[in-house]
């Protein structure tokens, strides 16, 4: 039994929160998850948690806006409540998919934009206006082009400025030899609207103001209201970097959570993070449940993943193939980018391996509406693979994700009970759910004890 520890589950993964618990040999607290009426988060602890290492268990499935609150209020509530220490034990991370947005070189978000763009670029909106000049259609180039437009209209107001000069109303009035023009100086220029050389002059200035001489805008230079342009609406909200803000802000001294879908996540934290790997769990069923599974082909269903496959490929011995992903518009499906359905139907898939008459083992750290994995276990009986196992650390399973499965050529789908599995494995049969609350549980007991947890990062 360990002493001065508060296990707490939130209402997202109840079932978990009490394995790990029964593991540690301590009773499951008490605390009241509620919501008002209005539809406000309750959350109210029962039980003493001052000078106590607390352990907050919430999991980012299911309704995860509602889970993030409960969880950001209970930290509060803990650290309100003088808490020694307040852990966040994420399974799922939330938003862990939002984590950051590719850029090229010149600051522009990689996302495909609306199909009427004309040529426009993020860097031509809005374009810099000089008078004079009518509205171009944008700058394609870099920041370069930019200045070069710029010298260009600088140059043209000169010329004009020159041809005002030298016009023949001007050519009678005599230059001074030393010091500006006569017509250079603001009391000629009122001076010429007024008197009777006004021809050249005044409809010299009334261009430069917008207007003719019968006072109407002209059409080269007409003042129309700004319209935002399609590309504004690229720009798309880091997401990641708020919920690290929110935990370290409502009082969270420590994250433990399990296969980030970006590592670079870690990074947001300015509280250290353990990123366990459910790598362990995956080799031991591939060992024992597996029949021949030195003659099995590890398979990564998209470029992303190849790290996390060739980890288990090398520690097991076994084959490797991957599977690419290439888009006719946007390549970035292969960094698997949050984006939508469409998106990656459209692409299409291309196996770099051998697998005719082998058994093929599909690895991945995340399965949501399941569209990759069932894509690619297609591909995989295409080319000639006897059976096709999917193993998922992460089944979310949203959508339709269940019957896309039972109609799949995939044999069998492995996944954690990271997120509540009972509801799916009574919709589908080819579902097995493996247990991670001893890792959870072994975690904590390891971080209150303050011994290491590089164990748990071991594969053998």
């Amino acid at each position: 039994m360990v002493r001065n520890i508060v296990v707490l589950g939130g209402s997202s993964h109840p079932q978990l929160n009490e394995t790990i618990c029964n593991h540690l040999g301590i009773p499951p607290p008490n605390i009241l998850l509620s919501k008002f009426p209005v539809g406000e988060t309750r959350v109210e602890i029962k039980e003493s948690v001052r000078g106590k290492d607390v352990y907050i268990v919430q999991s980012g499935g299911g309704k995860v806006n509602d889970h993030l609150m409960e969880l950001l209020i209970t930290i509060s509530a803990c650290k309100t409540a003088s808490a020694k220490q307040v852990t966040a034990v994420l399974p799922l991370f939330p938003y862990s998919r939002q984590s950051d947005i590719p850029y090229n070189k010149t600051g522009a978000p990689l996302a495909r934009g609306p199909a009427n763009l004309a040529g426009y670029s993020f860097e031509s909106r809005p374009q810099t206006p000089y008078p004079g000049q009518p509205q171009s259609a944008g700058l394609n180039g870099s920041v370069d082009g930019l200045h070069n437009r710029l010298n260009k209209a600088h140059l043209d107001e000169q010329q004009q400025q020159v041809s005002n000069q030298y016009s023949p109303q001007r050519d009678r009035i005599p230059h001074q030899t030393n010091g500006p023009m006569r017509s250079d100086t603001i009391d000629s220029a009122k001076f010429e609207a007024t008197g009777r050389d006004r021809g050249a002059s005044t409809s010299s200035l009334n261009r430069v103001n917008g207007h003719d001489e019968s006072g109407s805008t002209t059409s080269g230079s007409s003042k129309t209201s700004f319209q935002p342009q399609p590309g504004y609406k690229q720009w798309v909200a880091q997401a990641g970097t708020l919920v690290a803000d929110l935990l370290t802000c409502a009082g969270a001294d420590h994250i433990i959570t399990m296969d980030l879908h970006d590592p670079q996540y870690q990074g947001f934290f300015d509280i250290p993070v353990d990123n366990l790997y459910g790598r362990p769990l995956l080799k031991r069923y591939i060992q024992y449940q597996i029949p021949d599974y030195q003659q099995a082909v590890i398979v990564s269903p998209d470029a992303g993943g190849a790290k996390r496959a060739t980890a288990i490929a090398d520690g097991l011995g076994m084959d490797f193939a991957l599977i690419h992903k290439q888009a006719k518009l946007v390549m970035f499906l292969e960094e698997r980018r949050p984006t939508r359905i469409t998106d990656r139907q459209n692409a299409t898939m291309m196996l770099v391996g051998n697998i005719t008459n082998r058994t093929a083992i599909l690895i991945d750290d995340l399965a949501d509406t399941s569209n990759t994995i069932t894509r690619a276990a297609k591909l995989l009986k295409k080319e000639g693979a006897t059976k096709v196992y999917a193993l998922i650390t992460h089944g979310v399973l949203s959508g339709d994700a269940i019957e896309r499965i039972n109609a799949s050529a995939l044999d069998k789908v492995v996944v954690t009970n990271s997120v509540p599995q009972e509801e799916h494995k009574q919709r589908c049969p080819k579902l097995e759910v493996l247990d991670v609350g001893t890792v959870f549980a072994e975690a904590i007991r390891r971080v209150h004890h303050g011994e290491s947890i590089s164990v748990l990062f071991q594969y053998d």
